[in-house]
């Protein structure tokens, strides 16, 4: 299976022949196009058209961040599955209210459902969470009942905000409390590790929509505009608890972060290089975990359902088969 390749240093992105050479201080580093599923570059890269030209033909994404850590685009090659029929399904969707209301209900419940799993692990392994499981049972009995978007996403922030509060009873730790949401820039290491584990999330499905035939300006929940993508950040609601939220909460039991891995910037608290790639190493070894699928009676990675739920999608809009989120069962 392709992989991901992160690139935290500074220097010059080169075709060499038929294969990538990453040239830094310390030497080259070479890195067979064969195996490159997309590109995340956090470093000073220096590139050429040559090179760009050679990442088309080879069907691979560059997902560009700036010194902070912060997502600032994509170089998105031309799409070579691009199907000007899916995509006036999926802007028929989106204009008939209905349609699109209904699939954005589907991602609100995948999300919903995937932060009471967590919830209920953690409660199953002594934590007190019944209270607040209680309170999100509620508020996700009323999400059928939303009339709009704007209230499907209030009412999904009301959920999050509760599942937000009992982070510091999962991971019971000084060091590293939440003290609220907070965003651009996090205002603790906690909030840190959420956005910049929701960035990489959103930049994967990015990738995985790109081989698909659907098309990332397009969404549900969060309306297509002026903003370069959206059905990215539908189908991340979906994974954000499974595949984030259980990472950070791993990587704090497991003491793979501390405070060492922050520093303050920016007027808040971001990771520093060290931490970053500590985070990037578990987040990429997360995605390539495989779990056993109740349906295919196979294992699949988490990066692979990521892609199987956006096929799920694409049949929906094709009335194939009608989308339901995937829910985790462990």
């Amino acid at each position: 299976m392709k992989e991901a390749i992160y690139i935290s240093t500074s220097g010059k992105l080169k075709r060499d022949k038929d294969t990538i050479c990453f040239e830094r201080e310390n030497g080259k580093r070479y890195l067979p196009v064969e195996n490159i599923n997309e590109l995340h570059v956090f470093g000073e890269v220096e590139l050429n058209k040559r090179f760009l030209e050679f990442i088309c033909q080879q069907e691979i994404i560059i997902h560009f961040y700036n010194y902070y850590g912060y997502y600032t685009g994509s170089f998105y090659p031309r799409e070579h599955l691009n199907s000007g029929y899916m995509t006036v399904k999926q802007a028929e969707y989106y204009l008939q209210g209905s349609q699109r209301l209904l699939l954005a209900k589907r991602f609100v419940e995948g999300a919903y459902k995937n932060i009471r799993q967590v919830l209920t692990y953690y409660q199953n392994r002594g934590k007190s969470l019944e209270d607040t499981l209680t309170k999100i049972d509620n508020l996700g009995s009323a999400l059928y009942n939303c009339k709009t978007t704007e209230e499907l996403m209030a009412l999904e922030g009301n959920i999050r905000d509760l599942y937000y509060r009992r982070f510091d009873n999962v991971i019971d730790d000084p060091n590293f409390v939440f003290e609220g949401r907070s965003r651009q820039p996090p205002q603790n290491q906690l909030n840190a590790m959420i956005s910049f584990g929701n960035t990489l999330l959103y930049t994967t499905v990015l990738s995985e929509i790109y081989r698909t035939h659907l098309d990332p300006r397009i969404g549900f929940l969060h309306t297509s505009n002026f903003r370069r993508f959206s059905l990215n950040l539908d189908i991340a609601e979906i994974f954000k608890p499974v595949i984030v939220d259980r990472l950070i909460f791993s990587l704090l039991s497991r003491q793979k972060i501390d405070l060492d891995c922050f520093e303050k910037k920016m007027g808040g608290i971001l990771f520093n290089e060290k931490g970053r790639n500590k985070f990037i190493t578990e987040y990429d070894n997360k995605l390539s975990t495989t779990i056993q699928h109740r349906q295919l009676k196979r294992k699949v990675s988490y990066r692979r359902l990521i892609r199987m739920e956006l096929y799920k999608l694409e049949k929906h809009l094709l009335n194939e088969k009608e989308f339901q989120a995937f829910v985790s069962k462990w």
